[in-house]
C-alpha cells in the first residue's frame, strides 16, 4: 500500500455524505446510512452493494445491521426495519417529533434516542412502542443496555426472584449534561448521574465490572458505579469535547477534539498514551490486533501501535471527516461524509505490528521517524 495507504477500493454509489457503518455479527456485510436519505448493504466477501434502502424522507443518522434485518433512523422522525435479503421495508416505528439519532438493538428491544428529548423502545417484531423514557431536559445523543442480572451477585438476584421479568435497564446521555438509567418496564428513572458540565456525547459501558463511562463536551470522561450511581473517577487530561471511546482490557481509549486519543488504566485511572499526528479532531476509533485505528476530521485514518503510541500508517483519500469505521478480516473500512466507502488492506501493517511488538519485547529494536511522520521499526543486529 506504501507508506501512506491507498485504497483497495473506493465505493461511491451514495449522494450524499456516510453518516455511519455497521458490521453484521456474523461478518458478512456492511450497512451504511446516508445524508443522501438512503442505505446501502454491502458484502464483506467482494465489497460489492448489495442492496439499496430506499424510503427516508430525509437524511439517515444512525443505522444498525443484524444477520437478517437492518435498521435506519432519520431525521424524518422514523425507524425503519430492512429485510437483507430482498431491500423491503418491513417496519416503520413512528411517536419521535424531532430527528432521531440513535438507535440501539437488544433481544427483542429496539431503543432510539431523539432531539425530541425522549428515548423509547419498541417491539422489534410488532413495530410498536412499548416505552417512552421521559425527563431529559434536552436531546438523547447517546444509549446504552443491559440487565441487572449482568450487575448483580448470586444472592442479591434471589432476593429480588419476583422482578426477574424486569431487569432490563436503558442508559441514556444527554445535551442536557445527565446520565440517566430507566427501567425498562415501566419507563421509570432508576438514576441520574450528575457531575458533567458539558453534554454528554458517548457512553460505554462494563456490566460484569459495574461500571459505566461517559465523554462529555467538558473535556472529561466520567466512570460511574452503575448500581449505585456513584461517580468514581473523572479523568480530566483532554483539552477538548471527548467524542468517542473504546473499552479494551481495562484500558479506555479517548478520541477527542483536542486531536488526540488518550489511553487510559481504569483501574488506577492513570493515562499511559496519548496518541498524536491528528490535524483535526478524532471522530472514531477502532482498537484491533494491538493497533489502535482512529479516524479524523482532517479526513484521514491513522494506525498506531497501542502500546507504544507510535504512528504505523496513515491512510489518506478521503476528502471530509471520516464519520466512522470497522474491521473485518484484515481490511479496514472508511466511511467519510465524502459520500465514499473506502476499503483498505491492513494485512501488512498487522504483521509488521507483530514484529514491531516482538523487536521491543525483546528490547533489540529501534524506531526511524520517515519524512511523512510514520515510524519504522527497525531491528539492531
Amino acid at each position: 500500500m506504501g507508506n501512506s495507504g491507498s485504497a483497495v477500493k473506493v465505493c461511491t454509489d451514495h449522494q450524499g455524505g456516510i453518516n455511519w457503518l455497521s458490521l453484521s455479527p456474523d461478518g458478512q456485510r456492511l450497512l451504511t446510512g446516508s445524508e443522501d436519505g438512503t442505505a446501502r448493504l454491502w458484502s464483506t466477501a467482494d465489497s460489492q452493494c448489495r442492496g439499496h434502502f430506499q424510503g427516508h424522507e430525509s437524511y439517515i443518522t444512525f443505522c444498525h445491521l443484524e444477520n437478517e434485518a437492518a435498521f435506519t433512523c432519520s431525521a424524518d422522525h422514523t425507524i425503519r426495519k430492512w429485510d437483507v435479503m430482498t431491500g423491503q421495508c418491513v417496519a416503520i416505528y413512528r411517536g419521535h417529533t424531532s430527528i432521531v439519532n440513535r438507535i440501539l438493538v437488544a433481544k427483542d428491544y429496539l431503543f432510539s434516542g431523539s432531539y425530541d428529548r425522549t428515548a423509547r423502545c419498541w417491539s422489534v417484531d410488532k413495530e410498536k412502542q412499548i416505552q417512552e423514557f421521559r425527563g431529559h431536559r434536552n436531546c438523547v445523543l447517546t444509549l446504552a443496555h443491559y440487565s441487572s442480572r449482568d450487575v448483580l451477585e448470586e444472592e442479591e438476584e434471589e432476593e429480588e426472584e419476583e422482578q426477574k421479568v424486569s431487569r432490563d435497564l436503558l442508559v441514556t446521555g444527554s445535551t442536557d449534561c445527565t446520565v440517566k438509567v430507566w427501567w425498562v418496564s415501566s419507563g421509570r428513572c432508576y438514576q441520574t448521574l450528575l457531575g458533567h458540565t458539558g453534554a454528554v456525547l458517548c457512553l460505554i459501558l462494563d456490566a460484569p465490572n459495574r461500571e459505566l463511562f461517559s465523554g462529555s463536551t467538558d473535556y472529561t470522561i466520567r466512570t460511574w458505579n452503575i448500581v449505585t450511581g456513584e461517580q468514581l473517577k473523572v479523568f480530566k487530561e483532554h483539552q477538548g469535547s471527548v467524542i468517542c471511546l473504546e473499552l479494551v482490557n481495562r484500558h479506555l481509549y479517548s478520541g477527542s477534539a483536542d486531536r488526540t486519543v488518550k489511553c487510559w488504566l481504569v483501574d488506577t485511572g492513570e493515562r499511559i498514551q496519548t496518541y498524536k499526528a491528528h490535524k483535526h479532531s478524532v471522530s472514531t476509533l477502532k482498537y484491533h490486533a494491538g493497533i489502535l485505528f482512529t479516524g479524523s476530521g482532517d479526513a484521514c485514518a491513522r494506525a498506531f501501535n497501542s502500546k507504544s503510541g507510535v504512528l504505523q500508517k496513515i491512510f489518506r483519500g478521503h476528502k471530509f471527516i471520516i464519520n466512522c469505521i470497522q474491521i473485518h478480516n484484515e481490511l479496514l473500512y472508511t466511511a467519510s461524509h465524502d459520500g465514499t466507502l473506502r476499503i483498505w488492506d491492513i494485512r501488512g501493517i498487522c504483521k509488521r505490528n507483530k514484529r514491531l511488538s516482538r523487536l521491543f519485547n525483546n528490547k533489540v529494536g529501534c524506531m526511524v521517524q520517515q519524512e511523512n511522520g510514520e515510524h519504522e521499526a527497525v531491528e539492531l543486529m
